[in-house]
């Protein structure tokens, strides 16, 4: 009722209470981007370079709902230098080493290329699992070869570049055909047309934007998978929370 913009912090509240009573998590975490550039900044300058700044509406939100993460029992984390994607890719992997069935929630098809057999992502906004089978129909290629597509196709909302006039289709085309990146950089000559002069044209972007859209798995964590167990709620933090947004449902 003071006009202070709630829809971000009830939107991110109901995904993760529908997140904890779905799964029922024995671990988990929440990454987020730290501000400072990371590496991929300083590889490629120009990388996100055509994002808009994040609207006032929406940073007044991160707070509260930072706030409520960690009410939550959820640990929080941030490392400067690197991504969240590259948060969450580490600590995955360490938990699929384990045998550690782990769920990602993420709207972020890069996130893809981590599924394993015992790594899967979820969209919990569209209600959508993928497992290894599940990316294999979404995308045309399975998990291992994500980096190659995503590289091959660029990625716009990231600034990463493409080769030229190359989608989903000619990209899962040439990886059916010649099985990954790296043969499809030493047999570019076979590829014929003017999408095979725009290949060859960019061979030297390919390795780049490669490295752009691989996620780190060796990121250095003050933490476990063992410190990531469920915290115990915070109702009271919760309770003022909610009543100061007046979000009755979840009081």
């Amino acid at each position: 009722s003071s006009g202070f913009p709630t829809s971000s912090i009830f939107g991110s509240s109901q995904f993760l209470l529908k997140l904890l009573n779905e799964e029922k998590p024995d671990y988990i975490m929440a990454a987020c981007d730290s501000p400072e550039k990371t590496f991929r900044h300083e590889m490629y300058e120009a990388y996100k370079a055509n994002r808009p700044p994040m609207p006032k509406d929406l940073v007044s939100q991160i707070e509260p709902i930072n706030q409520i993460i960690e009410a939550l029992g959820i640990k929080l984390l941030s490392i400067e230098g690197v991504e969240a994607d590259d948060v969450i890719g580490t600590l995955a992997k360490q938990a699929s080493e384990k045998g550690i069935d782990t769920v990602i929630s993420t709207g972020d098809k890069d996130m893809t290329q981590l599924v394993d057999k015992h790594i899967k992502v979820v969209n919990t906004m569209k209600n959508e699992l993928l497992d290894e089978r599940g990316v294999k129909n979404k995308f045309g290629v399975e998990p291992k070869l994500i980096i190659d597509y995503l590289a091959l196709i660029g990625d716009t909302s990231d600034n990463v570049p493409g080769v030229e006039k190359v989608g989903p289709k000619t990209a899962v085309k040439w990886l059916s055909e010649f099985g990954n990146l790296e043969n499809i950089i030493k047999r570019a000559d076979e590829i014929s047309g003017k999408v095979g002069e725009n290949l060859r044209s960019g061979l030297d972007q390919l390795e780049l934007s490669k490295k752009l859209v691989t996620i780190k798995k060796d990121v250095s964590l003050k933490v476990d998978i063992k410190d990531l167990i469920v915290g115990k709620k915070n109702d009271e933090l919760l309770q003022q929370i909610y009543t100061e947004l007046e979000f009755k449902a979840w009081l």
